[in-house]
């Protein structure tokens, strides 16, 4: 009985944060109410209450839970060790595009955390997990443009850091251009004609 108790309340608990994640989606978070959700997941609000402390505490949870497409495709840059650094980094690139087309349930989630929410207050950690996520990829790809470097493909006087945060802002904004209309363009072609054309000017810009 306890086995199912605790599976019974588990269940509750992913209903909760679907709810919370269908209804963040579609009104935005601080228009959305623990009432909306309890209604909208079929429980009172005493249950969500017993689940999580507040709004804030819920909406961490949904995020704990999810794993946003520039997260998930990191542990296989962490893998590619290939001779060509750049062909590395335009994997990963490609990948995460692919991943917020494919995965609908990653692909909701970064919605809400870049369009539907105000890091303010108790929506705070969403501000230092995206700073998080920012720090880790601009570990990593310095990393790789320096290894480019070293290996002579590109100019080993090129600014190491403004490269990797330049790849950044264009991997962000091609993803959050891309969720305020998805039928404006095809995300992973675009994608392909902006990485393409700015690894390739990299390249171009050896000393002669």
């Amino acid at each position: 009985m306890a086995r199912r108790t605790k599976e019974e309340a588990a269940a509750t608990r992913d209903s909760i944060l679907d709810a919370a994640e269908k209804l963040f989606v579609e009104q935005g978070v601080s228009r959305t109410t623990l009432q909306h959700i309890a209604t909208e997941a079929g429980v009172t609000r005493g249950a969500i209450y017993w689940h999580f402390d507040d709004k804030g505490a819920l909406f961490n949870a949904m995020m704990e839970r999810a794993t946003l497409p520039l997260e998930g495709e990191l542990q296989m840059l962490d893998r590619s060790e290939s001779a060509d650094p750049l062909d590395d980094l335009r994997n990963y690139l490609l990948a995460v595009l692919r991943r917020t087309v494919e995965d609908p349930g990653a692909r909701r989630v970064f919605e809400i955390a870049t369009l539907k929410v105000e890091f303010v207050d108790e929506m705070d950690p969403v501000r230092q997990r995206r700073q998080h996520n920012i720090n880790n990829w601009m570990s990593r790809a310095e990393r790789r443009i320096r290894l480019a470097a070293e290996k002579g493909l590109i100019d080993p006087a090129i600014d190491v850091h403004v490269t990797a945060l330049s790849m950044w802002i264009l991997i962000d904004g091609l993803i959050h251009s891309w969720m305020f209309d998805q039928a404006a363009f095809d995300l992973i072609r675009q994608g392909e004609c902006v990485i393409d054309p700015y690894l390739n000017g990299l390249r171009a810009r050896l000393p002669g």
